[in-house]
Protein backbone atom coordinates (compact mmCIF):
# COMPACT_ATOMS: atom_id res chain seq x y z
CA UNK A 1 0.00 0.00 0.00
CA UNK A 2 3.03 2.30 0.86
CA UNK A 3 4.48 2.26 -2.28
CA UNK A 4 1.05 2.75 -4.54
CA UNK A 5 1.10 6.00 -1.88
CA UNK A 6 4.16 7.02 -2.70
CA UNK A 7 3.66 6.33 -6.31
CA UNK A 8 0.30 8.66 -6.38
CA UNK A 9 2.60 11.37 -4.51
CA UNK A 10 5.30 11.08 -7.24
CA UNK A 11 2.65 11.59 -9.36
CA UNK A 12 1.74 14.80 -7.87
CA UNK A 13 4.92 15.96 -7.18
CA UNK A 14 5.34 15.98 -10.83
CA UNK A 15 2.81 18.23 -11.27
CA UNK A 16 4.29 20.29 -9.25
CA UNK A 17 7.96 20.46 -11.21
CA UNK A 18 6.16 21.68 -14.22
CA UNK A 19 4.33 24.55 -12.31
CA UNK A 20 7.13 25.84 -10.40
CA UNK A 21 9.18 25.68 -14.14
CA UNK A 22 6.42 27.93 -15.91
CA UNK A 23 6.89 30.16 -12.75
CA UNK A 24 10.43 30.37 -13.13
CA UNK A 25 9.65 31.26 -16.71
CA UNK A 26 7.36 33.89 -16.68
CA UNK A 27 8.51 35.41 -13.36
CA UNK A 28 12.08 37.49 -14.60
CA UNK A 29 14.32 37.52 -17.63
CA UNK A 30 16.17 33.60 -17.28
CA UNK A 31 19.66 33.59 -15.99
CA UNK A 32 22.78 31.80 -16.89
CA UNK A 33 22.91 28.97 -14.18
CA UNK A 34 18.53 28.43 -15.64
CA UNK A 35 19.29 28.04 -19.01
CA UNK A 36 22.31 25.95 -18.07
CA UNK A 37 20.07 23.50 -15.67
CA UNK A 38 17.49 23.00 -19.01
CA UNK A 39 20.39 22.75 -21.78
CA UNK A 40 21.35 19.51 -19.34
CA UNK A 41 20.69 16.16 -20.55
CA UNK A 42 18.36 14.87 -18.36
CA UNK A 43 16.30 18.43 -18.01
CA UNK A 44 16.29 18.34 -22.33
CA UNK A 45 15.29 15.09 -22.13
CA UNK A 46 11.94 16.11 -19.74
CA UNK A 47 11.09 19.12 -22.34
CA UNK A 48 11.43 16.65 -25.52
CA UNK A 49 8.72 14.56 -23.51
CA UNK A 50 6.68 17.44 -22.74
CA UNK A 51 7.15 17.91 -26.58
CA UNK A 52 8.87 21.25 -26.14
CA UNK A 53 11.18 21.42 -29.35
CA UNK A 54 13.75 24.62 -28.27
CA UNK A 55 15.77 23.81 -31.70
CA UNK A 56 19.57 23.28 -32.35
CA UNK A 57 20.29 27.13 -31.68
CA UNK A 58 19.65 27.12 -28.18
CA UNK A 59 21.61 24.07 -27.53
CA UNK A 60 24.71 25.71 -29.21
CA UNK A 61 24.93 29.00 -28.27
CA UNK A 62 26.59 30.27 -25.57
CA UNK A 63 24.23 30.68 -22.62
CA UNK A 64 25.59 33.82 -21.76
CA UNK A 65 24.70 34.85 -25.11
CA UNK A 66 21.14 33.83 -24.62
CA UNK A 67 20.78 35.25 -21.48
CA UNK A 68 21.10 38.85 -23.10
CA UNK A 69 18.83 38.11 -26.07
CA UNK A 70 15.82 36.57 -23.88
CA UNK A 71 16.60 39.67 -21.54
CA UNK A 72 15.41 41.33 -24.62
CA UNK A 73 12.92 39.69 -25.66
CA UNK A 74 11.22 39.43 -22.07
CA UNK A 75 11.21 42.72 -22.09
CA UNK A 76 9.72 43.66 -24.92
CA UNK A 77 6.71 40.89 -24.61
CA UNK A 78 6.01 41.61 -21.25
CA UNK A 79 7.58 44.74 -19.84
CA UNK A 80 7.51 47.67 -22.45
CA UNK A 81 7.57 50.18 -22.97
CA UNK A 82 5.53 50.46 -25.81
CA UNK A 83 2.74 47.82 -26.94
CA UNK A 84 3.32 44.75 -24.79
CA UNK A 85 1.31 41.37 -23.17
CA UNK A 86 0.51 42.11 -19.62
CA UNK A 87 1.37 38.95 -17.77
CA UNK A 88 -1.24 39.42 -15.15
CA UNK A 89 -5.29 38.20 -15.08
CA UNK A 90 -6.61 41.59 -14.59
CA UNK A 91 -5.43 43.01 -17.24
CA UNK A 92 -7.73 39.95 -19.46
CA UNK A 93 -10.33 39.43 -17.46
CA UNK A 94 -11.42 43.40 -16.92
CA UNK A 95 -10.40 44.56 -20.57
CA UNK A 96 -13.31 41.82 -21.23
CA UNK A 97 -15.76 43.73 -19.13
CA UNK A 98 -14.67 47.30 -20.17
CA UNK A 99 -13.03 48.48 -17.19
CA UNK A 100 -10.21 48.15 -14.18
CA UNK A 101 -6.55 47.52 -14.67
CA UNK A 102 -3.97 46.48 -12.32
CA UNK A 103 -5.07 46.10 -8.64
CA UNK A 104 -8.75 45.79 -9.66
CA UNK A 105 -11.18 43.84 -8.63
CA UNK A 106 -9.91 40.62 -10.07
CA UNK A 107 -6.36 41.06 -7.95
CA UNK A 108 -8.09 41.75 -5.09
CA UNK A 109 -9.68 38.37 -5.72
CA UNK A 110 -7.05 36.77 -6.46
CA UNK A 111 -4.86 37.65 -3.64
CA UNK A 112 -7.62 36.68 -1.02
CA UNK A 113 -7.82 33.39 -2.85
CA UNK A 114 -4.01 32.66 -2.75
CA UNK A 115 -4.18 34.16 1.19
CA UNK A 116 -7.22 31.77 2.22
CA UNK A 117 -5.13 29.11 0.69
CA UNK A 118 -2.79 29.10 3.61
CA UNK A 119 -0.17 30.76 1.53
CA UNK A 120 2.07 34.26 2.02
CA UNK A 121 4.03 36.30 0.14
CA UNK A 122 8.12 36.22 0.49
CA UNK A 123 8.86 39.83 2.24
CA UNK A 124 11.55 40.19 -1.25
CA UNK A 125 8.15 39.78 -3.60
CA UNK A 126 7.22 43.06 -5.33
CA UNK A 127 4.65 41.97 -8.02
CA UNK A 128 1.17 41.89 -8.31
CA UNK A 129 -0.75 38.85 -7.09
CA UNK A 130 -2.37 38.22 -10.22
CA UNK A 131 0.61 37.57 -12.13
CA UNK A 132 1.36 34.42 -14.13
CA UNK A 133 4.46 33.47 -12.11
CA UNK A 134 2.38 34.12 -8.66
CA UNK A 135 -0.52 31.94 -9.71
CA UNK A 136 1.69 29.61 -11.25
CA UNK A 137 3.48 29.23 -7.96
CA UNK A 138 0.50 29.17 -6.15
CA UNK A 139 -0.42 25.89 -7.87
CA UNK A 140 3.39 25.10 -7.48
CA UNK A 141 2.45 24.90 -3.23
CA UNK A 142 -0.85 23.47 -3.80
CA UNK A 143 0.25 20.47 -5.63
CA UNK A 144 3.03 20.16 -3.36
CA UNK A 145 1.16 20.08 0.21
CA UNK A 146 -0.89 17.72 -1.67
CA UNK A 147 1.94 15.30 -2.96
CA UNK A 148 3.55 15.50 0.95
CA UNK A 149 -0.32 14.60 2.45
CA UNK A 150 -0.58 11.54 -0.36
CA UNK A 151 3.25 10.31 1.09
CA UNK A 152 1.58 10.70 4.55
CA UNK A 153 -1.54 8.99 4.00
CA UNK A 154 -3.55 11.93 4.81
CA UNK A 155 -6.69 11.23 2.25
CA UNK A 156 -8.74 14.19 3.62
CA UNK A 157 -6.42 17.03 3.75
CA UNK A 158 -5.04 15.80 0.11
CA UNK A 159 -8.43 15.55 -1.26
CA UNK A 160 -8.51 19.34 -0.23
CA UNK A 161 -5.92 20.49 -1.85
CA UNK A 162 -6.68 18.75 -4.41
CA UNK A 163 -10.04 20.98 -5.03
CA UNK A 164 -8.76 23.92 -3.93
CA UNK A 165 -6.44 23.69 -7.43
CA UNK A 166 -9.51 22.60 -9.18
CA UNK A 167 -11.24 25.72 -8.08
CA UNK A 168 -8.27 28.14 -8.77
CA UNK A 169 -7.76 26.79 -12.38
CA UNK A 170 -11.55 27.19 -12.95
CA UNK A 171 -11.66 30.84 -11.30
CA UNK A 172 -8.71 31.98 -12.69
CA UNK A 173 -6.20 30.23 -14.64
CA UNK A 174 -8.05 28.66 -17.21
CA UNK A 175 -9.73 31.87 -17.66
CA UNK A 176 -7.22 33.62 -19.11
CA UNK A 177 -3.66 32.18 -19.51
CA UNK A 178 -4.82 30.28 -22.88
CA UNK A 179 -5.47 33.42 -24.31
CA UNK A 180 -2.04 34.97 -22.97
CA UNK A 181 -0.58 32.30 -24.22
CA UNK A 182 -1.76 32.55 -27.97
CA UNK A 183 -0.50 36.07 -27.95
CA UNK A 184 2.68 35.03 -26.58
CA UNK A 185 2.86 32.41 -28.90
CA UNK A 186 2.11 35.63 -32.03
CA UNK A 187 4.29 37.88 -31.35
CA UNK A 188 7.38 36.27 -29.67
CA UNK A 189 10.85 36.22 -32.22
CA UNK A 190 12.61 33.87 -30.45
CA UNK A 191 11.67 30.08 -30.26
CA UNK A 192 12.07 30.02 -26.40
CA UNK A 193 8.69 31.53 -25.06
CA UNK A 194 6.75 30.55 -28.12
CA UNK A 195 7.51 27.02 -27.01
CA UNK A 196 6.83 27.61 -23.36
CA UNK A 197 3.90 29.74 -24.18
CA UNK A 198 2.54 26.61 -26.23
CA UNK A 199 3.59 24.25 -23.03
CA UNK A 200 1.65 26.58 -20.71
CA UNK A 201 -1.72 26.88 -22.55
CA UNK A 202 -1.44 22.52 -23.04
CA UNK A 203 -0.55 21.84 -19.27
CA UNK A 204 -3.55 24.39 -18.44
CA UNK A 205 -5.66 22.87 -20.37
CA UNK A 206 -4.66 19.21 -19.61
CA UNK A 207 -4.61 19.66 -15.68
CA UNK A 208 -8.37 21.20 -15.51
CA UNK A 209 -9.67 18.13 -17.21
CA UNK A 210 -7.25 16.08 -15.54
CA UNK A 211 -8.16 17.47 -11.78
CA UNK A 212 -11.67 17.12 -12.79
CA UNK A 213 -11.38 13.63 -13.12
CA UNK A 214 -9.20 13.00 -10.01
CA UNK A 215 -12.28 14.70 -7.92
CA UNK A 216 -14.97 12.55 -9.48
CA UNK A 217 -13.01 9.34 -8.49
CA UNK A 218 -12.50 10.89 -5.22
CA UNK A 219 -16.10 11.47 -4.81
Amino acid sequence: MSTVRNEIADDVAARAQVYGLLATIFRAEPEEAFLDKIKAPRFSGVLNDLDVKLGDEFYTVPSSQLVEDLAIEYTKLFVGPGSHISPHESIFIEAEAGSGGLWGAVTVKVKKFIETAGFDYTPEFTGMPDHISAEMECMQKLATTEAEKRAMGETKQADWCLGVQKRFLDDHLSRWVPEFCDQVIEQSTMRFYGEMAALTKAFVTYDKDFLEEKLRMAA
